[in-house]
């Protein structure tokens, strides 16, 4: 069942009893890769987005990298500041937009991609080191219902985070 489909008070209640198992399953496995791969396919199961994955930091090129997803094929590295993920990076701060048609500097790397939702991730230090981002098949996808989860999932991404 796709998010749209989902009234806010259903999503908001697949979301309470979505990020209690993640922590579950993430608690105790030291490797970040395996968090994250284990955490997009829980969330591409439990709300069938188009796209749901990871990009993290990597310093030294001051690019987002790759990292585990679940859905078709995506861009490899994103600039800072650049696209709907580089400027979630960029701001430190949650990006949703409505329709990525519409959105400046948006980097298409799927035509059936809609509509997004970007997440910073951050350690203990409050350093950027990664983004969640979500890909939607339908215009207007994510509202503050996914906002106000997946800011909260970021935070317990953050909590089991290797340094």
């Amino acid at each position: 069942m796709h998010s749209l489909h989902l009234s806010n008070k259903n999503k908001a209640a697949r979301y309470q009893e979505l990020l209690p198992q993640i922590e579950h399953v993430i608690r105790g496995e030291p490797r970040l890769i395996a968090n994250l791969a284990n955490t997009a396919a829980m969330l591409k199961e439990a709300f069938g987005w188009f796209w749901v994955g990871f990009y993290l930091v990597e310093a030294d090129t001051q690019e987002l990298v790759l990292a585990p997803f679940q859905g078709p094929l995506a861009c490899t590295r994103i600039p800072y500041g650049r696209g709907v993920c580089g400027q979630a990076w960029a701001r430190g701060e949650t990006i949703v937009v409505g329709d990525v048609s519409q959105h400046p500097g948006h980097i298409s790397c799927s035509s059936l991609s809609q509509s997004e939702i970007v997440v910073p991730l951050f350690d203990a230090d409050g350093h950027c080191y990664g983004v969640l981002d979500i890909d939607g098949d339908k215009l207007a996808q994510f509202d503050e219902t996914d906002t106000c989860h997946l800011n909260e999932l970021a935070r317990i991404l953050s909590r089991h985070a290797m340094k």
